[in-house]
């Protein structure tokens, strides 16, 4: 390894009684942390975190690619005119562009979402490419703007907005022109999926939770909702679109099945036919411009499969090899000739290509940089699965560095959600741990994971919470039966739901532990529900549990990290944005302070310019090089 030790400035001892002071520098606010951070950390590392991503915004009416991008501070907008050409930056806010969406019936410009300061206020622009200029479409005040959707013909855009009341999602239509309306103000969340194709009606879902939502139509006309039967009275469903002869539909849905099933069904023709019958969740899916293909991908075991059909019969059409990685989108060139997809993968940065429907020639159309690091040094994980309390097998990527017999510390990095899944993405900070700290890693997709069957998925809901924290109980296990691994150092981190896990694997296992790190996490469910955003509040208690129920409450109380916070006796790194909608700032300041009663060090970093996680580079660097140190301090073998 390049990198043998850093000099620390500043000698950490036991928490005094008085809380260390809090240092103000722009929008960062820390307390316990070095007043700098040591010279050869952030050289060393600064190779790694300039690495960037190209994600896939679509197709335009021109044939270029709309990309997201960071080439500054923040990821902005990007046109690529031809594969492996150069990216015209379109976009140059402070603040970031969170999401865009182009349509291969526009030439002319294309839709993004914005917010400030991370607060998940997404408004809703339409960007002129001739004029150059943006045109809100939405309100501008504390309203959330999402899941933009063109008609067939461009003309006209549906979105989710919680303009009306603050609360409920609502569905709107726009002309573009400035022009909004609301179609759908039902209640609860709603998304539109697809627009018929004689633009008089909208395939829409209503979610309660990720394993129960209802689909329907509406008439744009009347305004009327017809809700579909769902088999069974309850299932789960991603997505709708109607097919070419606007009468059928396809439709991805758990529908008597254990995993997301890609469904055909035609009104007239009887029960839905499954199109994808591998026992692996459908998590896109497209239709081309002209009705003649059909593109879905699986996710199996965490690596995403490329399919192709033609339509109408549902002819398997071949596809040539991808890279071996992540599929995150989908979209169809405007000549359909082609399909547009972004790949991601443990050792390469996300990047776009096509695919030809002729032949399945794929092209590359962009080359993201990673540093200028050699990336055949980048590490790969091995997908591993351990045996928890219950005998259920348990899922984990393993990354080991590729130099070195051990024994190596180890970090387990436990993803959010809870319904979420940790993929073999690219992950700049995997990649600095194992090649210059030496540091295993490993990503288990514990109990109520996404991917693995709606089975898994409910495992930890409700009363059921603690059994995901067991998972990591039985991972450490693992780790102790693993001769190259060093089961005496042995570190925790994660964000969101992921930061709950940090903070309740360290009341649980405090002795098996070193250290860990909280980003963004839930201290105490019933201050969590509480003073979460109104709108996602009755979301989260399907999972978590009815905080007004008295013995959910009870419950919440009994497994918070916040009332077991006397058992926390390892040193804890807490980071927060202050304007964090999902998890508010609150959840990270009591933690730190119940914590620090237990004389052990306690780091705390807060961006006054964020929200849920860290969108600016600055930040995200700060925080990257300080989460470094604090391993190298707390965690590895002293040199």
């Amino acid at each position: 390894m390049r990198l043998t030790c850093f000099v620390l400035l500043l000698a950490f001892s036991a928490a005094a009684a008085e809380p260390p002071p809090r240092v103000e520098v722009g929008n960062r606010v820390s307390e316990g942390l070095p007043a700098e951070l040591p010279a050869e950390l952030t050289d060393l590392l600064g190779r790694y975190q300039n690495t960037r991503a190209a994600l896939l915004g679509g197709f335009l009416g021109d044939g270029s690619l709309l990309t997201l991008t960071r080439f500054g501070e923040t990821n902005q907008l990007h046109r690529v005119s031809a594969p492996l050409g150069m990216r015209e930056q379109l976009t140059f806010f402070k603040e970031p562009v969170m999401f865009a969406l182009a349509s291969p019936r526009r030439a002319d410009g294309f839709v993004y979402g914005r917010d400030e300061g991370g607060s998940e206020f997404w408004q809703l622009y339409w960007y002129d490419l001739a004029k150059r200029e943006s045109v809100r479409l939405t309100d501008g005040k504390r309203s959330r703007n999402e899941s933009p959707l063109f008609s067939q013909d461009g003309r006209r855009l549906a979105f989710t907005s919680t303009m009306r009341n603050g609360t409920d999602s609502d569905i709107w239509v726009s002309d573009l022109a400035g022009g909004s309306r609301a179609v759908l103000t039902e209640g609860g969340t709603w998304r539109a999926l697809d627009f018929s194709p004689d633009q008089k009606r909208l395939l829409v879902l209503k979610t309660v939770s990720i394993n129960e939502a209802y689909p329907g139509e509406v008439d744009l006309e009347t305004g009327k909702l017809q809700l579909f039967p769902v088999d069974g009275g309850k299932a789960a469903f991603t997505t709708f679109r109607y097919a070419p002869d606007g009468r059928s539909v396809y439709v991805v849905s758990d529908e008597g099945r254990e995993v997301l099933t890609l469904w055909h069904h035609d009104p007239e023709g009887g029960a839905p036919a499954a199109l994808s019958t591998a026992p692996w969740d459908v998590t896109q899916l497209s239709v081309a411009e002209d009705g003649k293909h059909l593109a879905y991908v699986t996710n199996e075991d965490g690596i995403s499969r490329l399919h192709l059909l033609s339509l109408p019969r549902h002819k398997v059409v071949r596809v040539g090899a991808l890279p071996t990685g992540v599929i995150t989108a989908l979209s169809w060139a405007p000549d359909s000739r082609t399909l547009a997809v972004a790949v991601n993968s443990a050792t390469s940065p996300s990047d776009l290509y096509t695919v030809a429907v002729k032949g399945g020639a794929v092209t590359r159309w962009t080359r993201s940089e990673v540093g200028g690091l050699d990336t055949s040094q980048f590490v790969a994980p091995e997908l591993i699965r351990y045996p928890s309390f219950d005998k259920r097998s348990i899922p984990a990527f393993y990354y080991r560095p590729r130099t070195g017999k051990g024994p190596f510390p180890v970090i387990v990095n436990i993803h959010g959600g809870p319904e979420a899944q940790a993929l073999p993405i690219f992950s700049p900070v995997a990649q600095f741990l194992v090649n210059e700290l030496g540091v295993a890693l490993l990503v288990p997709n514990v109990r109520g994971s996404a991917g693995y069957g709606k089975a898994y998925l409910q495992l930890d809901n409700g009363l059921l919470r603690e059994d995901s924290v067991k998972d990591i109980g039985a991972l450490l296990d693992y780790v102790a039966t693993r001769p190259e691994l060093d089961s005496q150092r042995v570190g925790v981190m994660g964000g969101s739901y992921g930061g709950y896990m940090v903070l309740a694997s360290l009341v649980h296992y405090s002795e098996r532990l070193r250290a860990g790190i909280d980003v963004v996490g839930i201290s105490h469910f019933g201050t969590f529900l509480k003073n979460t955003e109104s709108y996602r509040r009755d979301l989260r208690r399907v999972v978590y549990g009815d905080e007004r129920e008295p013995e959910m409450a009870a419950f919440h109380e009994k497994i918070s990290p916040l009332s077991n916070a006397a058992r926390i006796k390892r040193p804890l790194f807490v980071a927060q944005g202050l304007n964090d909608p999902r998890v508010p700032a609150s959840e990270a300041e009591q933690i730190v302070k119940a914590v620090r009663g237990n004389d052990v060090p306690v780091w705390y970093l807060l961006f006054k310019d964020e929200g849920h996680g860290f969108q600016k580079k600055t930040n995200a660097d700060y925080f990257g090089a300080a989460s470094m140190l604090f391993w190298q301090t707390h965690l590895l073998p002293p040199k």
